[in-house]
């Protein structure tokens, strides 16, 4: 392995594939797998569904980012489900990176967006892994089953080719579009994120902080009947 992705393969406070329940989640996601491709599909497929998405579990605590943290709970925001992704990837000795953008007409609730106060999602998270001589991108956020509730298409992942964002929802209308890129990192910028998120969205971690616990799904299922 060259020295410089060396880096990509490390673990982290955030990134913690040594802590058991991470480690045997990558475990038994590629057992029997023999490539990296393989298991970067596999592992793809894990994080998407069996960790649920849910954008009230964002709180300014650096411990809830931790993928170990992610793994017990069983769900996560996009970018908490991104960390996740590239600490099990680490674990299976697969180079892995966060990548962040700005997406508008992300999956959402009337309610969340009215705490947000806006449609402009910032620093939605994605990971990024090293398989066959290129970076691939990866979006492990949206599960299948809020997908279907929201009628949009999942994510697929084939491990060639990148998987980023959801351009139209089932019914052929244009849906997400990333409208600036933050770049890739080693590590979570937990500052440089949280930052971003208190100064777009001043109300949303002191709603929070009063009202645990909203209920995502729930607001969708209602929205979306």
């Amino acid at each position: 392995m060259n020295k410089d992705m060396q880096h990509y393969l490390e673990p982290s406070f955030y990134l913690d594939y040594y802590a058991p329940e991470v480690s045997d989640f990558a475990a038994s996601a590629c057992a029997g797998l023999d490539s990296p491709v393989k298991k970067a599909v596999s592992l793809y497929y894990a994080v998407r569904d069996q960790i649920k998405y849910d954008p009230y579990d964002l709180q300014y605590s650096r411990r809830a980012m931790r993928a170990s943290h992610v793994v017990k709970k069983k769900s996560g925001f996009c970018v908490s489900k991104a960390v996740l992704l590239a600490a099990v990837a680490r674990h299976q000795r697969i180079p892995s990176r966060l990548g962040f953008a700005d997406v508008t007409n992300h999956l959402s609730t009337i309610s969340l967006r009215k705490l947000m106060g806006t449609g402009l999602f910032i620093y939605h998270g994605y990971t990024e892994m090293l398989l066959e001589g290129k970076w691939v991108k990866a979006t492990p956020a949206f599960n299948l089953s809020l997908c279907t509730r929201f009628n949009v298409r999942p994510l697929e992942f084939d491990g060639t080719e990148d998987s980023l964002f959801h351009e139209l929802d089932t019914l052929g209308r244009k849906h997400m579009e990333y409208v600036r890129d933050h770049g890739h990192f080693a590590d979570l910028p937990f500052d440089r994120i949280f930052t971003a998120y208190d100064q777009t969205y001043p109300d949303l971690f002191k709603h929070f902080v009063k009202n645990k616990k909203a209920d995502f799904a729930a607001e969708a299922k209602q929205e979306h009947r």
